[in-house]
This record gives structure tokens, C-alpha cells and sequence, in this order.
């Protein structure tokens, strides 16, 4: 039986080998996430007594171009692949083959656990409050938001279920797989804009997205050695295309706008990917320097271990302070008046100490289990060739129902449980009901899959 280690405890055994840089860009890009989520955050008052929910760059257009900075998702993913690449490869050598419901189960706990936790308790409040006949104020308009950022999740679940065969297709062509991604992604982009072909971009959330986390195995393997021309292509790409296509400046979603760089991503947000990645990467040496240093390194361990809870509560805890300070009669000014900007600094304080409770409430579904005891299942033997092969259908399938309910789930919201409100996912409309029951399925056939496949 293991014993959970603290923050310290990890920090201290970490082996030297490790690239510290990769944690720290986990934790910061996330970090600036909840902390973009907290700033563009408009909330106004209408005539009528109820709130909504604006963007603070739809109010001043001229801050977008912040997104150019603070648009930092691309990293996260880009962490994502060179983590996926040094974990698949590290199960199949200790296996002695591929072994692909190990790696789903290994990298979908830490994920999937705390996602579910932060479904139910939401769906189960969000329902009460509706059988009490609690909808108003800011109710309706947290039940629909608080979910939009599982839609990370989603394409998350996407690349960690498409590491094994891409990652062949890397040592195989290098820099070959992942510019087939990015002329894929041009590609869509043209038959989209060009010759108005419909539905066809929603192909980019696969290759966009997918061209970025290839760029996390190339960093794994060392072959990011130049990434100033890296940095430099893809800056002039996006300018070039925001200059002269039909892309708007902002890297992230605005509201009511016809085309957006992000839902789904287009040719000029990888081009944005590609500069922002060269960049960090330019950074290597300042960060290695600064996480070496022991009481910045226990600072990133003891982060990392609770990003995934701090982000999908984040939202819940900006829209009660917003909850909080609209129940106290508190004057909510005109967003970026400079009576709003005097507000920020005591509205992202208020917000981080709440999600700081969120996470000492919810933060044991993000810790790693104990690992289970040796043995086998009924059936083939516990990490022989038939068990793998045989789990790995049903592993799939588990992490494609996973990937879609969550998605879902970010569309729909947890609003209008009762009246059985509804959104369309790929041609298919779903409710909240349903798209949980294909989180919860698809959960559980990853882990009974992965189970069954696990080593002696």
C-alpha cells in the first residue's frame, strides 16, 4: 500500500533528469486561464434587475490584442504532447508492447476523476435549485457558464486518445506529421472561406489543436532547435492572415461575432500557437534557472497537484463573488470605467481565496489513487498480449463516449435541467442528462479497460 507524499516530499525526490520547465508551463499556462477567465469578466446589470455576462475585450476592442499574449491554451496542449509522448513510450517499454488502455487509464485518472466530481455537484445543485423554483439572478446564467471551460477537457481527452498512432507518425516523419496537420488545417480553412463548403470546419478542432500537440513530441525528442523560426513563422503567419483573411484580431471567442479564431480554431490561431510555443521556448533557460531554485520548485509541485481542480471551479467561484457582491446591494460600474478597473484587484483577490476553498474542499478526487494490488480478473491474465489487445476496443470506446459527453456538457450547460434544454453536438442534440451518463460510461470503460490490461 502507498502512501501519499506531500508537495515537499515530491519536490525533494524529484529526479534531476526531469524538465522542470514543462510543469512550470503547465501551471502557468492554466494559471493564466482562470486569471483571463477573472479579468474579461463584464458583469452589468439590465434594465430589468437581471445580470448577464458580457466579454470586457467586446467593450474595449483595443485590449484583443492582449489575446495575442494571453491566449495560452496552445502551451498547455503543447505540455500536453510532450508528457503523452514520454508516458506512452515509458508503458510500452515496461509492458513490452503497446499498451493503450494502460496509457488511457493512466492519463484520463487525474483528469476524469475530478471533472466528474465538479459534474455532479453541480448538476445535483443546479437541479435543486430548480425544483425549489430558485432560477433568477445570477442563477441561470452560472448554470450555463460554469460549464463552458470542460470544452478544454474535451479536446484534451481527444489528443491523449490519439497519442499512440500520431506519436508513430512522428518517429516515422518528424516535422513531416506535423506540417501534413498544419496544410490540413490551411486546407479546411480554404474550403471553408473559398468555396463555403459547410460543416467542414469543424475538422479543425481535430487538426489544429492536434498540429499543436505534435509540437510537444518534437520537444520531447529534442528537435525544437530553432525556436526563433518557429516564433517568427508563426507571427507573421497570423498577422499576414488577420491583416489581409477574413480572421478577426482576437485570439479568443467574442460574443456575437461571425467568425471566431477559436469555436472551431482556424489556420490563424495555430500560426498564434506556433508563436507563442517558440517563444516559451526561447524562455527555456531564464525558467529552468528559476524552477532549480528549491522553494520555486515545491511552489510549481504543490500547484500542479491541484490545477485541474483550481481551473474547473474557478468560474464558480468569480460568479459567486459577483453573487455575493449584487446581494449586498454593491454598485457593479460600467465595465472598464475606471471605477471598474479600481474594483479588479478586490474582485481576482476575492475570487482566488474562494476557489483556494474549492480546491481544500474538492481537491482529494485530483490526487492519483493508490495503486491496486497484483492480479488478474476473470479471463486473460492481467497484462498478457490478449488482455491488451482485447481492452483496448473497449478503452477506446470508453474515452470516445468521455470525450463527446464532455463536450456536450460544455455546450449545453446545467440550465433548464427541468424543461430539458437541449444543444446540438456534431448534427446530434443532446441534453445534460444524457451527455453525463457518456461521461460516467465512457469513464468506466476505461478504467475497467485499463484494469483488465494493467501489468503483473
Amino acid at each position: 500500500m502507498g502512501t501519499k507524499m506531500s508537495a515537499r516530499e515530491i519536490a525533494a525526490a524529484t529526479p534531476g533528469a526531469r524538465d522542470r520547465v514543462i510543469d512550470l508551463l503547465r501551471v502557468a499556462s492554466l494559471g493564466t486561464v482562470v486569471l483571463g477567465h477573472w479579468l474579461m469578466a463584464a458583469v452589468t446589470v439590465g434594465a430589468d434587475g437581471r445580470p448577464a455576462v458580457g466579454n470586457l475585450l467586446a467593450v474595449e476592442p483595443k485590449l484583443q490584442l492582449l489575446t495575442w499574449f494571453l491566449q495560452v491554451m496552445p502551451v498547455f496542449f503543447f505540455v500536453g504532447g510532450f508528457s503523452h509522448a514520454l508516458s506512452y513510450r515509458s508503458l510500452t517499454r515496461r509492458t513490452g508492447a503497446p499498451a493503450y488502455a494502460l496509457f488511457l487509464r493512466a492519463r484520463l485518472q487525474r483528469l476524469l476523476r475530478p471533472t466528474m466530481l465538479f459534474v455532479a455537484v453541480w448538476g445535483a445543485g443546479a437541479l435543486a435549485v430548480q425544483l425549489a423554483g430558485g432560477n433568477g439572478a445570477l442563477t441561470d446564467v452560472a448554470a450555463r457558464l460554469v460549464a463552458q471551460p470542460l470544452w478544454f477537457i474535451g479536446i484534451y481527452l481527444a489528443m491523449v486518445a490519439f497519442t499512440p498512432p500520431l506519436l508513430r507518425l512522428h518517429e516515422r516523419y518528424g516535422w513531416g506529421a506535423f506540417a501534413a496537420l498544419a496544410a490540413a488545417a490551411a486546407a479546411v480553412d480554404a474550403l471553408r472561406f473559398a468555396a463555403g463548403v459547410p460543416y467542414v470546419e469543424f475538422l479543425n478542432f481535430a487538426f489544429v489543436w492536434l498540429a499543436v500537440h505534435q509540437l510537444g513530441f518534437l520537444r520531447a525528442d529534442g528537435r525544437l532547435r530553432r525556436p526563433a523560426v518557429l516564433a517568427a513563422a508563426g507571427l507573421a503567419g497570423a498577422v499576414a492572415l488577420v491583416a489581409f483573411g477574413p480572421y478577426p484580431l482576437s485570439m479568443v471567442g467574442m460574443p456575437g461575432e461571425k467568425i471566431s479564431n477559436m469555436a472551431p480554431p482556424t489556420a490563424a490561431l495555430l500560426c498564434h500557437g506556433m508563436w507563442l510555443i517558440g517563444a516559451v521556448e526561447l524562455l527555456r533557460g531564464p525558467m529552468a534557472r528559476a524552477v532549480a531554485r528549491p522553494r520555486v520548485w515545491r511552489t510549481v509541485v504543490a500547484a500542479n497537484g491541484v490545477a485541474m481542480t483550481a481551473f474547473l471551479w474557478h468560474l464558480t467561484a468569480m460568479l459567486g463573488v459577483y453573487g455575493a457582491m449584487l446581494a449586498a446591494h454593491v454598485s457593479l460600474p460600467a465595465p472598464a470605467s475606471a471605477a471598474w478597473w479600481l474594483q479588479v484587484p478586490l474582485r481576482i483577490a476575492s475570487a482566488a481565496a474562494v476557489t483556494a476553498l474549492l480546491v481544500a474542499v474538492f481537491r482529494r478526487a485530483e490526487q492519483p489513487p493508490a495503486p491496486a494490488p497484483a492480479g488478474s480478473p476473470a479471463g486473460a491474465p492481467a497484462g498478457s498480449a490478449a488482455a491488451r489487445r482485447g481492452s483496448a476496443p473497449a478503452a477506446a470506446l470508453g474515452v470516445t463516449l468521455a470525450l463527446f459527453g464532455v463536450l456536450g456538457l460544455s455546450i449545453v450547460g446545467f440550465a433548464g435541467l427541468l424543461e430539458g434544454h437541449s444543444a446540438v453536438l456534431v448534427a446530434v442534440r443532446v441534453t445534460a442528462p444524457v451527455t453525463v451518463l457518456m461521461c460516467a460510461a465512457g469513464w468506466l470503460l476505461v478504467e475497467t479497460a485499463g484494469r483488465t490490461a494493467r501489468p503483473v
